[in-house]
């Protein structure tokens, strides 16, 4: 999350639309710093499961661990995370359809469901026994709408700088209803910008979404290399899409990670507010604010972002 200016009456100044877009970004860490560190896991394939709407790689053993990317992101962005966790655990990092280089074939059709309907029968079909599941921004979102519509299927998840409707940030009385002619703008200039304007627009944006450059720079080339078509479909859905009426009711338990930066991001009474305010309605959601960082806390803050994985894993 990061600061933005306010909404206007008729069209939202372009800034906005740009940092609206990058919000739900993914940052990959580095090809090179993954090529690196690779060679110290046992990675596994899935050659069982196949399915055009996403991948997964699986490293480690012990318990079942899913890490979920955001929009226009890369797995990589929790290379560092899963190599970690490998030594205790066995990781599965998604990747979807459409982001970061990965192929898109589905046309104009939906994205969002469609990834989650596969991903749930990618638990069933590699025998998953409840595993945690932590998703940042769109795949906070994911990991949210996943335990609601399989309850019996996941056993915790952490949501990472990840609000359940987006839209939130307009203010406290946006709905999809009122969210939609936004989200249609902000999938126009997905479709429409030239790739000089397009690379132009993530790399302003990205200042906001981290403090590291080399996470800036990174996330601008994952976001070049996605599918437009996928990213406007995607951006469309998760601006229109609340999950907030379904909260009362899971069971499963949810940890809510975010950011709070008041050096460029938000700041921390105003972080703290909102997650406190979208929240509310979630049985004994835990809350963790983490201070010095911007959308991206596992590159701004790894060692604090590590702590709380290890705590959120060990409950």
């Amino acid at each position: 999350m990061f600061r933005f200016p306010r909404r206007s009456a008729g069209q939202p100044p372009r800034a906005y639309l740009i940092a609206l877009s990058l919000l739900l970004a993914g940052v990959a860490v580095g090809a090179a710093r993954a090529e690196t560190l690779q060679a110290e896991v046992a990675v596994q394939s899935t050659p069982a499961f196949t399915s055009s709407r996403l991948s997964v790689e699986v490293m480690g053993t012990g318990p079942d661990v899913i890490l979920i990317p955001g929009f226009a992101s890369s797995r990589e962005v929790w290379r560092p995370t899963a190599e970690r966790l490998a030594a205790t655990h066995r990781v599965h990092l998604v990747q979807l359809a459409g982001f970061a280089g990965e192929p898109w074939s589905h046309g104009d059709g939906p994205l969002l469901q469609p990834a989650l309907d596969e991903l749930a029968r990618y638990v069933r079909e590699s025998g998953l026994e409840r595993p945690a599941v932590i998703g940042h921004s769109m795949g906070g979102l994911s990991a949210l709408m996943l335990a609601q519509q399989n309850p019996d299927l996941i056993g915790r998840v952490m949501s990472v700088d990840s609000l359940p409707f987006f839209s939130a940030l307009y203010g406290p009385a946006a709905t999809p209803e009122t969210a939609r002619p936004f989200a249609d703008q902000a999938a126009q200039m997905m479709l429409t910008s030239s790739p000089e304007q397009f690379r132009a627009g993530q790399s302003q944006g990205a200042v906001g979404l981290s403090r590291t450059p080399e996470t800036q720079a990174a996330m601008v080339e994952w976001s070049v290399a996605s599918d437009r078509q996928a990213l406007a479909i995607a951006i469309r859905e998760v601006m229109t899409t609340d999950v907030r009426p379904q909260l009362a009711t899971m069971s499963t338990p949810v940890w809510a990670v975010y950011a709070a930066d008041a050096e460029g991001g938000a700041p921390p009474a105003v972080a703290e507010a909102m997650w406190s305010r979208e929240y509310a309605d979630l049985p004994g959601v835990r809350l963790i604010r983490v201070d010095g960082s911007r959308h991206f806390i596992m590159a701004d803050q790894p060692e604090r972002f590590a702590e709380i994985v290890d705590a959120f894993l060990a409950e």
